[in-house]
């Protein structure tokens, strides 16, 4: 299973929500298998261009690693690669600015992807990796330490910023609750 699972497609760079890599492309145009219809969603290009992005790195890895040689700790050399491509100001403790979300001046402090970017990125390898003919229990996009450090991310710049990462709560339909004043069906 050494032989390259990474089908070569012609890559771009990204939109809002993608994390910026600089402009590595990978260099053909074959198609991946899972482009069967002509026309794929903003999400499945995205992805297709995110796992052809971590297979270049892979590639371009001394020593090159194959997928199924890939581990938890490859994914975090990866995000902590990602990060000089940042745009996100992330204030550190003995800056001035640290905990304010605008703050009045510039400051020296380094630039960072954003959590949510990572997040969603680590979402979208997850799902390209099963994909690919990755099992999920060995999936090292889902392995512990990478939840781990998506988590101390955003507790860090959360921090950093003054601004909270509260999970989204989901909205539910209204409940329909029998009440009291009309009868069960059948009485009355």
């Amino acid at each position: 299973m050494d032989s390259s699972p990474f089908p070569e497609v012609e890559s771009s760079n990204s939109e809002n929500s993608s994390v910026n890599t600089g402009g590595a492309t990978a260099s053909s145009s074959a198609a991946t298998p899972s482009s069967g219809s002509a026309t794929l969603s903003r999400y499945e290009n995205q992805k297709r261009r995110d796992w052809n992005t971590f297979g270049q790195y892979l590639k371009n890895h001394r020593p090159p690693l194959s997928l199924s040689r890939c581990s938890g700790a490859h994914v975090l050399e990866f995000l902590r690669y990602l990060d000089q491509f940042g745009k996100t100001k992330v204030h550190t403790p003995i800056c001035p600015f640290y905990g304010h979300p605008n703050p009045p001046a510039p400051c020296p402090c380094p630039l960072r992807q954003a959590w949510g970017s990572l997040d969603a990125l680590i979402g979208r390898l997850r799902a390209a990796y099963e994909e690919n003919g990755g099992k999920p229990e060995t999936n090292p996009f889902g392995a512990r330490a990478v939840r781990l450090y998506l988590r101390d991310v955003r507790d860090l710049q959360s921090k950093a910023r003054g601004i909270s990462y509260e999970k989204k709560k989901r909205k539910r339909p209204p409940q329909q609750q029998p009440s009291a004043a009309s009868p069960p069906p059948g009485e009355g």
